[in-house]
């Protein structure tokens, strides 16, 4: 996009009235935006920006835990049933791994975050790949049987393989 094009597409932003948070979420970003670029710091709707902003991490921790959960569930049906590994269980592994590697790198703070909520995630994943493979849930082990480092690898390893 060309630099005039943008700013011109800026001034036309704040020539509008300046919509409320709850009105047109998407058009109260880009007038914020658009605010804080030309220092007007009064007209700042600072209760909704620093809402928005805490959410912001939360919304990266709860995407780190979710994607924690689909991807121990994977490993799970990837490691007891040897005989049933598709190419889709191993795309969802490369996914979920992808995804959470690329959360880090932009929010290199929560390095440490995945590690923490393993535990968190292990009992719903086993639920889940209880249900999924149709296997007694007690064939799972009530603890994760994977390290966090196992668990983000990039590749699938005999670890993950080995019953």
């Amino acid at each position: 996009m060309s630099r005039k094009y943008l700013e011109t597409d800026r001034a036309m932003t704040l020539s509008k009235p300046l919509v409320s948070y709850d009105r047109d979420f998407n058009l109260w970003i880009e007038q914020t935006v658009e605010l804080l670029r030309s220092g007007r710091w009064a007209e700042l709707d600072l209760e909704n920006l620093i809402d928005e902003l805490e959410g912001t991490s939360r919304r990266d921790k709860r995407e780190i835990l979710s994607r924690l959960k689909v991807l121990i569930m994977h490993l799970l049906k990837w490691k007891y049933q040897p005989d049933r590994r598709c190419g889709s269980w191993e795309s969802t592994i490369r996914t979920n791994r992808d995804e959470i590697a690329q959360i880090l790198a932009d929010s290199p703070s929560l390095k440490n975050y995945p590690a923490l909520v393993l535990e968190q995630a292990y009992p719903v994943a086993r639920k889940n790949a209880a249900s999924e493979t149709e296997l007694h849930l007690e064939i799972f082990p009530a603890d994760c049987p994977f390290s966090i480092e196992t668990v983000l690898e990039e590749e699938l390893t005999s670890e993950q393989d080995s019953n």
